[in-house]
């Protein structure tokens, strides 16, 4: 303002007392110049991505890898004491215990898992529904296959259904939901016995049901399925996403008649599976006996494939890998994983910033892109704050920008924001953005800037209030 004084100081001297009319209006600032940000690798735990541990891993284990994700199973019996009646301790247990680690979970629930006892809930083992028990060739151990077309069956799985989303849907604590209850494991085959699976018609009664239950917390499926399978239903039209359970080792297609890969899978299901990618999510699990391995500069296993290749073509988000969960990885491996999730899933990173002054407003303008392989999901809220060298948030704006539906490869996005200032002065602090994680203490996005986590942890830097 001072040399705006003495701007007009002179010009009343040149011009006399009355100035001209142009010279009069208001004052108007110069456009700000767009300021490029900085780029920065991403942390290897960012919410909702990257490689996932079981939850029964110790704490000591939390420092071996960075994540943000934890995985666990529970059996249906555990959750279901009759038709309309539950115990959801078990799972809030297993919630909480994720939750207070500052993670959120990837759940599924299972009625057959090979070498464990069965898991149909009592009361229907009571009425007389049939439970089948055989021996996995492959796995070596006993499994426990319920009938898949008793009605009573069926109907239990609809009410679970119902209640858990009720319940659960979108959850803070709840990253992703695997449909599971179906199969061995709950991966949806009872492979080599599928004359003990369940018929298309009970798949798509259980698939209706989840479709209906959740509107919030992703739900992904194993197995893309298009139209024309008459032992499996179609799946590609559900609001669900997929998850590879052989990830890296029959991900990529082979090119043969009897290939099952993932993506061999994907292609066949047809385009609305193959672009699943754009609005649900994909997870998945990478091969067991890849474990570690697949993240070093060669790995030894013949079978392996190309890890940047499966996730460029899969656009997968998150994988459950337990090599790196159960000792520490050496230098170059460790660096390699690190590099491997920085591709996974979303890596925002914003280019530009402008900062306006306008009158007791400031003008932002913020151009965000995405570099990584697929789109954040869930529709977290966005923020902003003027933030002290100390740390301290001295004022807050709520925003309503969206992070969701920002593609990877697409153009940039515009976000901008008219900002009414208050009282107090806040010229010279810093101007914060932040992505707001609903699990109260749960790990921050953080974008792909080195201004990110200056000066306050959580809070990207995008310039100095005017």
């Amino acid at each position: 303002m001072k040399s705006r004084f003495l701007f007009e100081a002179g010009l009343r001297r040149l011009f006399g007392v009355h100035l001209p009319l142009a010279l009069l209006l208001p004052w108007t600032p110069l456009p700000a110049e767009p300021v490029p940000l900085q780029p920065a690798p991403s942390p290897a735990d960012n919410p909702l991505k990257g490689l996932v541990p079981y939850a029964n891993h110790s704490e000591a284990r939390e420092s071996l890898f960075p994540h943000s994700l934890e995985f666990g199973y529970l059996p249906l019996a555990m959750l279901m004491r009759a038709e309309s009646s539950f115990d959801w301790e078990p799972l809030e247990s297993l919630l909480n215990e994720i939750a207070a680690r500052g993670n959120q979970a990837i759940f599924r629930v299972w009625m057959e898992y090979p070498g464990q006892k069965s898991g149909l809930p009592g009361y229907l083992r009571e009425l007389g529904v049939k439970v089948t028990s055989w021996n996995n060739p492959e796995e070596k151990k006993t499994c426990f296959s319920p009938d898949y077309h008793d009605e009573r069956v069926v109907s239990a799985l609809e009410s679970f259904i119902a209640a858990l989303g009720k319940r659960y849907d979108g959850d803070a604590r709840i990253g992703f939901i695997t449909a599971g209850l179906l199969g061995s494991w709950g991966e949806w085959h009872t492979y080599p016995r599928e004359d003990l699976f369940a018929s298309a018609n009970t798949q798509r009664r259980v698939l209706d049901a989840y479709e209906k239950a959740f509107h919030q917390s992703p739900i992904l499926l194993r197995y893309p399925v298009g139209k024309g399978d008459g032992n499996k239903a179609a799946n590609a039209h559900y609001h669900m996403g997929f998850h590879d359970d052989s990830f890296a080792w029959n991900t990529l297609d082979r090119g043969t008649k009897d290939d099952w890969s993932f993506m061999s899978l994907l292609k066949k299901a047809g385009d609305e599976a193959f672009h699943k990618w754009r609005t649900q999510p994909i997870g998945g699990e990478v091969r067991p006996e890849l474990w570690g391995q697949i993240f070093d500069p060669k790995p030894t296993h013949p079978q392996a494939q190309d890890f940047a290749e499966c996730v460029r073509q899969t656009h997968v988000s998150w994988l459950m890998e337990s090599g790196l969960f159960r000792e520490k990885a050496n230098e170059a491996r460790y660096a390699g994983a690190v590099t491997q999730v920085q591709r996974m899933g979303y890596d925002f990173h914003v280019s530009t910033a402008e900062i306006t002054p306008q009158g007791p407003k400031v003008k932002l303008r913020l151009t965000v892109l995405n570099q990584g392989v697929a789109p954040f999901y869930q529709d977290w809220r966005v923020e902003l704050a003027a933030l002290a060298a100390d740390g301290k948030i001295e004022h807050r704006w709520p925003v309503d920008w969206k992070i969701t539906g920002l593609l990877p490869g697409a153009d940039a996005r515009q976000w901008n924001a008219s900002l009414n200032l208050p009282k107090k002065p806040l010229a010279g602090l810093t101007l914060g953005l932040r992505v707001i994680n609903p699990l109260p203490n749960g790990k921050p996005l953080r974008f792909a800037n080195a201004e990110q986590d200056r000066p306050t942890p959580g809070w990207l830097s995008v310039g100095t209030l005017p």
